[in-house]
């Protein structure tokens, strides 16, 4: 497989698939531009993946997943690196939003924050356990549903006075209300306890939640010289547009769901705004991969002001032989 250059994170989630099923990797250096990869059985356990950089723990769970719920026992997972970090999602967006919707696909797992960790520094680490599954169920996402409540958490650590969490918090609240007059908004200002957070960080996630069971979310990060008023308008607006386009998800879990719309039984359907680059090589490699077909269609809305489109996959069916 020819590659762009490979990342610390990159060769992270090799190397942890490799592990999980007793493969054979060639070409796993960093800076590598040729890898081969040689598949075993899906043995499960318990594995450490370590990026040693500030790489995102989030990318690594997202490679690991689909892995895991086809193997033969359940598996421990220790993903270290950085919880909240540019480029990825943060942690609390996985918890937050990502694992409740993913887990429509018909599995659970438990993801424990041991410690947070930011960048450049990285050292975080989070424990996920999760059980094998024998197929996965498909999804319709369809359904936008009206905003029912609003609520998140701004946060610092390390050296950060609560202060810019307060003030992170107040400005996304004052952005958002311009928009939405009627609602209450809860964003919890925290200062992460010293022994739980390795380094200096900030940030902010913003979740909306839906009459139908939706989660759209903005999220962003402090870092040195960005003003803690920016970051918190910068989360709201993100917000904002997720719920303009009117999808039924936001743009950062559009393409988290593809590999297992890929890998489910059946037909899943999930309405979003404009697809995403990401997205886009998803479904593409999903569907070299696998015998999953995917489908993208502007969505008829009754309101032509809403820029929306329906992600329709017929899954593969993918069923775990070792269960």
């Amino acid at each position: 497989l020819r590659i762009m250059t490979l990342r610390p994170q990159h060769l992270s989630g090799l190397e942890i698939v490799r592990d999980l099923c007793e493969g054979k990797l060639e070409g796993g250096e960093i800076g590598s531009t040729e890898i081969t990869f040689t598949p075993g059985k899906i043995k499960g356990g318990t594995h450490i993946a370590d990026t040693k950089t500030a790489g995102s723990v989030c990318l690594l769970m997202q490679v690991a997943m689909p892995c895991v719920l086809f193997a033969a026992s359940p598996s421990e997972l220790h993903f270290k690196g950085g919880t909240n970090a540019e480029m990825a999602p943060q942690i609390d967006y996985t918890l937050m939003v990502f694992k409740p919707i993913v887990e429509k696909f018909n599995f659970t797992f438990n993801c424990d924050i041991k410690k947070r960790g930011y960048y450049p520094q990285g050292g975080g680490e989070v424990v996920v356990q999760m059980s094998p599954v024998k197929e996965l169920s498909a999804i319709n996402l369809t359904e936008r549903g009206t905003v029912t409540k609003i609520y998140g958490r701004a946060f610092v650590a390390g050296a950060l006075p609560i202060k810019l969490a307060k003030d992170m918090s107040a400005a996304a609240v004052r952005c958002i209300r311009k928009e939405i007059r009627d609602l209450y908004i809860n964003i919890q200002p925290v200062r992460e306890p010293d022994d739980q957070a390795f380094g200096t960080g900030s940030g902010i996630i913003i979740v909306a939640e839906t009459s139908t069971g939706c989660l759209l979310a903005g999220s962003s990060l402090g870092k040195r010289g960005k003003n803690s008023d920016k970051v918190g308008i910068e989360a709201a607006e993100i917000l904002l547009k997720n719920l303009k386009h009117g999808g039924a998800v936001d743009d950062s879990l559009q393409d988290q769901l593809i590999i297992f719309m890929a890998l489910a039984k059946g037909v899943s359907r999930v309405k979003s705004g404009p697809i995403t680059l990401h997205t886009q090589t998803a479904i593409h490699f999903a569907e070299q991969l696998t015998k999953a077909k995917f489908t993208v269609t502007k969505s008829e809305e009754e309101d032509p002001s809403k820029d929306t489109y329906i992600i329709e996959c017929q899954g593969m069916g993918m069923i775990n032989s070792n269960l």
